[in-house]
């Protein structure tokens, strides 16, 4: 099948996408009430990539997946980057602050990624430009916001993982990555997950198994089997099948998925001055992916879907 929009499974995996990557930060914030968040996120994607893994090799077997040290190296680094620091910075970063405020801070990635273009001196469009603009005014609204300086904390480290998410999706398509995206993807889980263990071992985090809740171990399970399975085989599948325009719009509905289940579910805050700036970064977003739809990033193994998705909700 071509890239078809109107195709129901297209818009199954999309809803996919949409909810559960959103619903994402609310089951972080659920896991890391009795489970460290380091630790959480380490034993999350050690086991979402034995699953995966094992399924990779029932289906083709070992010596369909041969790879090189120089693509198992960029793998792993990409793995650090998103998961090790990324997805680690914002489990530690709602301990501090709301899962829907975690959201929004983080839809910020696209604009990050054109900041990091300019750097390497890749000039955007015009347009583009001013989606960073606007993105970035509703950032400094929301930050300035912060209030107590636990939230300033929480949302320096936030804004920390979303820079280093937007790093590791930079380079995932600029250097030598494993071709099939699943086996990319199985190691980056392997080497983010053994990251946030060691890491989290390091600064002294310890898993009590008998003060784990209930909600805790549910709340991990749902993100290993649906938020680093489910959904990220949505997107995988979807970047070979839909239009990359319809893609990206996940980066726009993400925050807002989150914001409404954190309110509904828990009760979480949502101010005026919250709703503005957020609405701000999700329009610059819109700016910057309508944008851009129509300019492939540039890629060793052009043709290839790559697997650095621009969204620490994985």
């Amino acid at each position: 099948m071509g890239r078809n929009g109107r195709d129901i499974r297209v818009w199954l995996a999309l809803a996919a996408v949409y909810v559960i990557w959103g619903s994402t930060y609310l089951a972080i914030k659920f896991a890391t009430e009795s489970i460290p968040p380091l630790l959480s996120g380490g034993l999350r994607f050690i086991t979402a990539s034995l699953i995966l893994g094992t399924v990779l090799l029932v289906r083709k077997g070992f010596a369909a997946y041969r790879i090189t040290w120089r693509e198992f190296g960029g793998a792993a680094l990409v793995g650090l980057l998103l998961l090790t620091a990324g997805n680690g910075m914002v489990a530690l970063a709602e301990q501090y602050i709301s899962s829907g405020l975690a959201a929004l801070l983080v839809a910020s990635v696209p604009l990050w990624l054109i900041v990091l273009r300019m750097v390497v001196r890749d000039r955007p469009h015009m347009l583009t430009m001013a989606g960073v603009l606007v993105g970035f005014v509703g950032v400094a609204g929301l930050s300035l916001g912060g209030g107590t300086s636990a939230g300033t904390v929480g949302i320096l480290v936030i804004l920390l993982a979303s820079v280093s998410w937007s790093l590791g999706s930079f380079l995932s398509p600029r250097i030598s990555m494993p071709k099939d995206p699943f086996m990319a993807s199985t190691i980056e889980m392997v080497a983010g997950g053994v990251g946030l263990l060691v890491l989290g071992t390091s600064f002294g985090e310890r898993l009590d198994i008998g003060a784990v809740t209930g909600r805790s171990w549910l709340a991990v399970a749902y993100l290993v089997v649906a938020g680093s399975l489910v959904a990220f085989t949505s997107y995988v599948w979807l970047l070979g099948n839909a239009p990359i325009s319809l893609v990206s719009t996940y980066a726009y509905v993400n925050p807002v998925v989150a914001v409404l289940l954190g309110t509904a579910i828990v009760g979480e805050q949502v101010t005026h001055a919250m709703l503005l700036a957020g609405a701000l970064i999700v329009v610059g977003v819109a700016l910057v992916v309508s944008t851009e739809r129509t300019k492939p990033a540039p890629r060793k193994d052009a043709g290839q879907p790559r697997v650095g998705s621009p969204e620490p909700g994985l």
